[in-house]
């Protein structure tokens, strides 16, 4: 084989792990979200009985993250590779251990929600809750596809989306300490509500953290301790270049 077949051939094949790093994140975060979707059927519906499946796909989370970690490791080991490619790598890294987080913040989730609620979820809140796990789900759909398209727009619509889960959250635990209050033998119930919430708002942090991942893997730029208007003038001057 001459040395331009043997280059075009190592740089084929380095593309196909690329490509496969990237499907097996996405498959990871497939997981996640259906963690996600039924430790809210838990939390909102009472569907009790789906806690044991968000527990047993954590398990199937964590051996994704593994692995992948596992490959890429061998990808920057054997291949060496350098700007974009190594960006994608780095930021896939990045991506597997958030993703890891949130299945076990799903997990939580689940396990909070299947413990005695007493009634203790109101109607209104459990309305606000519900609501709140859409924007998270939302996020977390946004951010895989983000990902999966190199989308920085998408990515910053994220961001932009945690805003509204905090706010949700903090109208959330305001109801919550006023219930107890109300009725004091209730919090034990309620403290498991707000555990499951607290639990949801880190869900919508790490969507935050992967949507920034996202734009350092294709722009270049570590946007994680900069506010929001200074991101997107900072997006809108690499656009520009």
């Amino acid at each position: 084989m001459s040395n331009l077949h043997l280059g075009q051939h190592i740089s084929r094949r380095f593309n196909e792990e690329l490509e496969d790093v990237r499907s097996k994140v996405l498959h990871m975060g497939g997981i996640v979200e259906t963690q996600l979707v039924n430790a809210l059927k838990v939390l909102v519906d009472g569907e009790i009985a789906l806690a044991k499946d968000v527990i047993k796909a954590d398990s199937i989370v964590n051996s994704l993250e593994l692995e992948i970690d596992e490959e890429c490791t061998r990808i920057v080991a054997l291949r060496q590779p350098a700007a974009t490619d190594l960006r994608l790598v780095m930021a896939v890294i990045k991506t597997i251990s958030d993703l890891e987080r949130m299945g076990d913040e799903a997990k939580r989730v689940a396990i909070m929600s299947r413990k005695e609620m007493d009634g203790a979820l109101e109607d209104g809140v459990r309305a606000d809750l519900e609501y709140m796990g859409e924007l998270v789900r939302g996020m977390l759909r946004q951010v895989l596809d983000a990902f999966a398209r190199t989308d920085v727009d998408a990515a910053v619509t994220v961001v932009k989306a945690d805003k509204k889960v905090d706010k949700k959250y903090k109208k959330i635990l305001k109801q919550l300490i006023q219930r107890m209050a109300e009725d004091p033998a209730v919090i034990p119930a309620v403290m498991n509500i707000i555990w499951a919430v607290r639990s949801l708002e880190r869900l919508a942090d790490r969507c935050q953290n992967i949507a920034e991942h996202t734009i350092y893997m294709v722009l270049g730029t570590d946007v994680r301790h900069i506010k929001l208007d200074d991101v997107l003038a900072e997006i809108e001057a690499q656009s520009e270049e």
